[in-house]
């Protein structure tokens, strides 16, 4: 992939990366943007903020769109600028942030590992729990969490004017989305919400090519089928029902063993 800017509304854009294939959103107004994710490290940022200037020179807010180190990572590199998450998103970072860099570095070639260490974390320092409205050089960008999904603290952003909405990783396309800590028995219905209430047609997936609204259904009823089939896995046993999952046999056992955690943790009467 070019990691060229890709204008999917007006003054909108989406650059997609080969580190993760990790896409990050550019909102540009009159005077102010808004930047979606910040990347891996500080030296991803710093090429990020390199392309940011070839559209705007603009000052910016940030958004973090969950907790998770390929969306944050970067965040120093943009302050002083104010940064936005969920609350959770804030909480997450200051308790784990440590303990996620050292399972990244734990996982990367040695040549990544220094520039990992060198990463100052950053949490958001502007958050919210439900709703917030950011006025991004008078145009307004809505700020949602429609529940737990991907993460605990996932933020959809609406862009009403442009028709376009970035899901983060509670939509992935060209991979199976992700469970590792994710809350499978909810995600279906935190994505049905945002398809409820958020009509755009563009839908910008966390990772991956941008989307059209049919395919984010598809993966919703998908997510339905992982969660039926968990739940039946706690009652019945596991037999035969992993064939059934929609995605393979390693993705559809994280997502068992993430929703066994969620009904195992539910009072017994």
């Amino acid at each position: 992939m070019s990691e060229q800017w890709r204008e999917i509304g007006d003054r909108v854009y989406v650059r997609r990366h080969k580190s993760f294939d990790m896409n990050v959103g550019l909102v540009v107004g009159d005077g102010h943007c808004l930047v979606l994710d910040t990347r891996t490290s500080h030296r991803e940022a710093a090429d990020l903020i390199q392309a940011i200037r070839r559209i705007t020179g603009s000052p910016w807010t940030v958004l973090n769109t969950h907790s998770h180190f390929d969306h944050y990572f970067g965040n120093a590199m943009f302050l002083p600028g104010e940064i936005w998450g969920h609350a959770r998103c804030a909480e997450e970072i200051e308790l784990y942030g440590e303990q996620q860099r050292a399972d990244v570095i734990a996982s990367l070639p040695g040549d990544r590992r220094e520039e990992l260490e060198e990463v100052e974390l950053v949490a958001p320092d502007h958050t919210f729990t439900t709703t917030a409205t950011l006025d991004i050089g008078g145009r307004l960008v809505h700020l949602r969490h429609f529940g737990l999904g991907h993460s605990s603290n996932d933020v959809v952003a609406q862009v009403p004017d442009a028709g376009v909405v970035f899901a983060g990783d509670l939509v992935e396309e060209g991979a199976p989305p992700a469970f590792s800590d994710s809350y499978p028995l909810d995600w279906p219905n935190t994505v049905a919400a945002m398809l409820t209430e958020m009509p755009e047609q563009v839908i910008v997936p966390g990772h991956g090519a941008v989307v059209d609204r049919a395919f984010a259904v598809a993966q919703q009823a998908e997510l339905v089928t992982v969660a039926e089939l968990a739940a039946r896995a706690h009652v019945e046993g596991l037999r035969d029902l992993i064939a059934r999952f929609p995605y393979p046999e390693d993705v559809a056992r994280q997502a068992i063993e993430r929703a066994f955690l969620q009904l195992d943790s539910l009072p017994t009467a």
